[in-house]
């Protein structure tokens, strides 16, 4: 009997996307020199879990979701709050996990949709479909055939040689197409492709891929669709790494306006006296007041500066009082 292989073929285009990746990638670890400041690695892990649940109906916004994660009061139902803790808990133990390992797809699970639905992290046994309104949209293989179709997909996934990224899209489709829980399989999908991204590239642990489905979140759906229909999921590989590739020029981007604004915050003003020997310098014939007028200061703050200057022996003025100059020492 021939090994398991999810139904794709590799395509020029996932070729040159993997490329395109790779290259966006390198520039991304450069910028952060391997490693994202905490700062940045909250902020992405926040977008991407308001991401992914709202595509699943959470209606918190991503300030809703920080107040949450900082233990404060938000206005949302509790399932929705909860829905957030859990998240949150699942992609923060992401470390200890294998992605082929069943036992831990189970225990994700549990983590995912605990306090949410009857028997946290096991199978289904019950029939599924996804349906739109009171349109069946995919209808999941029996319950009896799920324990074998997921042993056969985290097999495939433990001894592929497909490019991680190619692997980590191609599970992606099939996880969903399986439908192995009764709730939670959408969250659990794009949690667990980013568990094998991870293994791959530690960084895009922290990548918010799951804010650019969900921007184009109909599309994500119409490819699954397709797939489902002409039983191929290269459509679907393709649609997911590019929502890769623009998420890391999304992360370049920002992260290159940030820069920026550091480089373009205003020097502070020089110090008074600095700026009364610098102007002297030039022109040691000028008295206090056109000093004054040069720098933009108050004559009497002029005048104490000097004084100090001159009682440091850094300023003395020559010859009369008026038609005198200054020697800066």
């Amino acid at each position: 009997m021939p090994a398991y292989q999810p139904p794709f073929q590799l395509t020029h285009r996932m070729t040159a996307l993997v490329a395109d990746i790779a290259e966006q990638l390198g520039a991304w670890k450069a910028a952060n020199r391997g490693v994202l400041v905490p700062d940045l690695r909250r902020g992405n892990r926040i977008r991407t879990l308001q991401a992914s649940l709202a595509i699943e109906q959470n209606t918190l916004s991503v300030e809703q979701v920080t107040a949450v994660l900082a233990g404060k009061p938000v206005l949302g139902s509790p399932k929705e709050i909860q829905e957030v803790r859990n998240a949150f808990a699942a992609y923060e133990a992401m470390d200890g996990w294998q992605p082929h390992r069943q036992r831990d797809l189970l225990q994700a699970h549990a983590r995912l949709m605990a306090g949410l639905v009857d028997g946290p992290g096991t199978l289904r046994e019950g029939d599924v479909g996804i349906w739109r309104g009171d349109k069946l949209l995919h209808m999941a293989p029996p319950a009896s055939q799920v324990p074998r179709l997921m042993k056969a997909l985290l097999g495939w996934l433990r001894r592929t040689g497909a490019h991680p990224l190619v692997a980590s899209a191609a599970f992606h489709y099939e996880f969903e197409f399986i439908h192995p829980f009764s709730d939670g399989n959408g969250r659990m999908g794009r949690l667990w492709q980013t568990l094998i991204l991870s293994r791959w590239q530690p960084m895009l642990a922290w990548l918010p891929v799951e804010t650019v489905v969900r921007n184009r979140q109909q599309d994500y759906y119409a490819q699954l669709a397709r797939a489902d229909a002409s039983s191929d999921c290269s459509g679907f590989i393709e649609f997911i790494l590019q929502a890769i590739a623009d998420s890391l020029q999304d992360a370049i981007a920002a992260e290159m306006r940030v820069e920026k604004q550091v480089k373009t915050r205003v020097e502070p003003r020089p110090r008074t006296p600095d700026q009364i020997l610098a102007v002297l310098r030039e022109q040691p014939e000028l008295t206090l007041a056109e000093v004054a007028e040069a720098i933009g200061r108050a004559l009497s703050t002029v005048e104490r500066a000097a004084a100090r200057l001159q009682a440091e022996g850094r300023l003395q003025h020559v010859g009369p009082k008026k038609g005198g100059r200054w020697e800066v020492r």
